[in-house]
């Protein structure tokens, strides 16, 4: 049975965030790909893409979720029409993966879902701007992305950082052709 990938999508989101993810996982036999947003209503991404997601937010079955994706955009920090936590914390305690990226992150931060997982964000200053309520310090990595047990996450500069922990979690390659990939968008290296 194809493993359920959910990526979320809202006006505004940060399409070059999910771009290395969403070709890999679309193709992949071993996954299904559901674009979804709010009201399944059609929107624009922060780069001019106009986008008709398959499915809305009051359609989804959170059983059918293997993985969620939460992309960046500027309506995270804004407090933009977006109210997902119902579904995150159901997905979460199902213990499913979730996976935020760039702004994204402050939506966990504000959530508590980061106070005893490794994390990481754009910074943890703006980690704490975003999301007053974070408590996470502790656990912050220094890193470009970071995976602690169901959760991913990861800055806003590493979107094939981001890609490649996705990949993990979901098995979708070997570990030698996840690296593989990684190698070849990242630094240019070509080596089959």
């Amino acid at each position: 049975m194809k493993k359920k990938v959910y990526l979320f999508l809202f006006d505004g989101f940060s399409d070059w965030e999910v771009a290395y993810l969403t070709p890999e996982i679309n193709q992949s036999e071993k996954c299904e790909l559901v674009y979804f947003s709010v009201d399944g209503t059609p929107l624009r991404s922060a780069g001019g893409l106009s986008i008709q997601p398959a499915t809305s937010l009051a359609e989804l079955q959170a059983d059918d979720i293997d993985l969620l994706i939460l992309p960046g955009g500027t309506a995270w920090e804004s407090g933009g029409r977006i109210d997902l936590q119902g579904l995150v914390e159901t997905v979460f305690e199902r213990k499913k993966t979730i996976a935020a990226i760039c702004a994204a992150t402050t939506y966990f931060g504000r959530m508590g879902l980061l106070e005893a997982v490794g994390h990481t964000s754009n910074s943890m200053d703006y980690l704490k701007e975003m999301a007053p309520a974070y408590r996470g310090t502790d656990n912050y990595r220094e890193m470009l992305a970071v995976s602690d047990r169901n959760i991913i996450t990861a800055n806003g500069v590493a979107p094939i950082e981001f890609a490649r922990e996705i990949f993990k979690a979901l098995a979708l390659y070997s570990d030698e052709e996840i690296e593989e990939w990684f190698q070849l968008f990242k630094n240019g290296i070509w080596t089959s």
